[in-house]
């Protein structure tokens, strides 16, 4: 989907007149990594790029120390600096953009939200987001046909969202065929009187068969967790999808029911896939404004919309923590209310 942002930025680039525009391939990553060229970029290259999905330039995790990459940007004469990603590479953004300033280099440092999980704070949304989710409905729909179509069938799909359960939610809440909806933010057990294995028995009994989403941050309390982390530094969470198919298998065959678990994990389908309209529109808008911004002296700030305008952040104040649902939300109100399932804590 990053390839929307390519391609706008590069267009816009053009339109002021820039000659010289470069791609750096895998993220931070291309500024040291050898045997890692700059791609140079104009409309003729990116002009069909956004006809497939993932990114042009490709993704990495991790990266160098800040001073290393700021000395590759010195080196390579840059002096304009567009970041595509979400949390952690806004982080790494604005930690470029203090070191030029301490370095007093005229480089402009602008960020852009691109995050299938909407968890960065104060904007409406970001750029995957909708395409996620519209991605997200079609495993929920494939989850909820198999378990139809089966005698005691459960459809159970994990969807992405390591900090916040907002694809899950909206996923749930626009498909209409979820049972069950479980986010990180709410708490909930799987066993005893109150838990979601009790409330899959009841939908068993009462409708034959049912459709559990899960967020793969929820329910790590319920796991054992190694601590260990990725090449960003991010906690790599324990598989709650594979736990939860696992609890429910041994939790009918104990109480002596037929159950015919039917688990879909499309996490890497739902991130490689095209942006749809909605997204490709709202790319558009952000990548030109990067650019403007760029033109106009701003750095170490990110082009997103907030409370329906499009705006400039302060990367400082989006990167605090992740944006998460809130569990009084009207929104999740809604989604529980399409489920109809009770309180699980």
């Amino acid at each position: 989907m990053t390839c929307y942002l390519h391609l706008q930025v590069v267009f816009t680039l053009e339109t002021y007149g820039v000659k010289n525009i470069v791609g750096i391939p895998f993220g931070y990553r291309g500024f040291f990594e050898k045997g890692l060229k700059e791609m140079p970029l104009s409309r003729g290259i990116v002009e069909n790029i956004n006809l497939a999905g993932g990114s042009f330039l490709g993704v990495s995790r991790g990266g160098a120390k800040t001073s290393e990459i700021v000395d590759s940007i010195q080196a390579r004469r840059i002096d304009m600096l567009f970041v595509l990603g979400g949390n952690g590479t806004h982080a790494g953004a604005n930690a470029i953009h203090d070191e030029c300033r301490k370095r007093k280099l005229k480089v402009s440092v602008v960020a852009v939200p691109k995050t299938i999980d909407n968890d960065i704070p104060l904007m409406d949304k970001t750029f995957g987001f909708d395409t996620a989710v519209e991605e997200a409905q079609r495993a929920i729909n494939s989850a909820y046909i198999e378990a139809r179509s089966a005698y005691h069938g459960i459809g159970l799909v994990k969807l992405m969202g390591r900090s916040s359960g907002f694809i899950a939610m909206h996923a749930s809440l626009s498909s209409g065929q979820v049972d069950v909806c479980l986010i990180p933010e709410v708490p909930f057990t799987l066993d005893g009187e109150y838990g979601v294995l009790q409330h899959l028995e009841h939908l068993l009994k009462t409708k034959g068969f049912c459709v559990v989403c899960v967020a793969e941050a929820a329910g790590q309390e319920l796991l054992q967790n190694s601590g260990a982390t990725d090449a960003s530094g991010n906690v790599i969470l324990s598989d709650i999808g594979v736990h939860m198919q696992q609890k429910i298998k041994m939790h009918f065959k104990g109480i002596g029911v037929h159950a015919d678990v039917k688990y879909i994990d499309p996490t890497y389908m739902v991130r490689a896939c095209r942006a749809n309209a909605s997204d490709a529109i709202l790319c558009t808008v952000l990548g030109q404004n990067a650019v403007h911004a760029a033109f106009a002296g701003f750095s170490g700030i990110t082009s997103c919309i907030c409370n329906t305008h499009y705006v400039y952040l302060p990367i400082t104040e989006v990167i605090t923590a992740p944006k998460r649902v809130n569990p009084n939300s009207r929104m999740l109100h809604r989604c529980l209310t399409s489920t109809g399932q009770p309180d699980f804590r």
